[in-house]
């Protein structure tokens, strides 16, 4: 790794990124997991699991505790979450406010700009191509499931609005298939509740999320 921080942008490219062995089995998990097919995802998270751990969680603040705790030695652990993720900001988390990859992904501990914060939030923008060790997945309304399939939402002004031309579909599904496969090590996918008293984020918008990723048969935080 070059010594001076501002040198450091080389050092966070794919080609000398070390890939896990981990990384293709991960891949065609979430795949799977996006496209819908459920038996081949359920399948390959078997062979996963013990070598890579996942959970799913409904409280952001366990699934910080459980991924600080996972980490060893310098293991690189972050938030990520989807550009289009709005309704994330009663859980402090603004996908709008800048981060700078460098400080991100390189600062230490004791930095606040540093992933290791778990305050800033890094979306698929400033994480394609790049890697961590482990990773709290924020699962926004953006991008829910129902019986039918995926129905993608971008949030405009006061009211999540239906998406409905296809590429821009796509781009939200690869948005999560980015984030889903940027830790080595392991991730933790937090799918919030949703607020009964909030119009913009109804438990209806998640629970759904929340139940499929259950029956795929990623272990529920204790």
């Amino acid at each position: 790794m070059p010594q001076e921080i501002g040198d450091c942008r080389l050092c966070l490219h794919l080609a000398v990124s070390m890939r896990s062995f981990r990384a293709e089995s991960v891949s065609a998990f979430v795949k799977a997991l996006l496209d819908r097919d459920a038996a081949s995802a359920q399948d390959l998270l078997q062979g996963i699991l013990p070598r890579y751990p996942i959970r799913i969680t409904r409280d952001l603040d366990a699934a910080k505790v459980w991924v600080r705790s996972q980490a060893r030695g310098s293991e690189r652990f972050g938030l990520l979450a989807s550009s289009r993720a709005l309704r994330l900001k009663p859980y402090a988390i603004d996908v709008r406010t800048e981060v700078d990859p460098v400080h991100w992904f390189l600062r230490e501990r004791d930095d606040i700009r540093s992933s290791f914060y778990l305050e800033d939030c890094a979306t698929e923008f400033q994480v394609q191509g790049l890697e961590l060790d482990w990773s709290v997945v924020t699962w926004d309304a953006d991008l829910r499931t129902s019986e039918s399939g995926w129905s993608y939402h971008d949030f405009r002004g006061k009211k999540w609005q239906s998406v409905n031309a296809e590429d821009r579909r796509l781009y939200l599904k690869n948005a999560y298939r980015v984030l889903l496969t940027r830790a080595r090590q392991g991730m933790v996918i937090f799918v919030p509740p949703g607020n009964l008293e909030d119009p913009t984020r109804p438990p209806g918008f998640y629970d759904a999320t929340f139940t499929y990723l259950q029956r795929m048969g990623i272990p529920s935080l204790q």
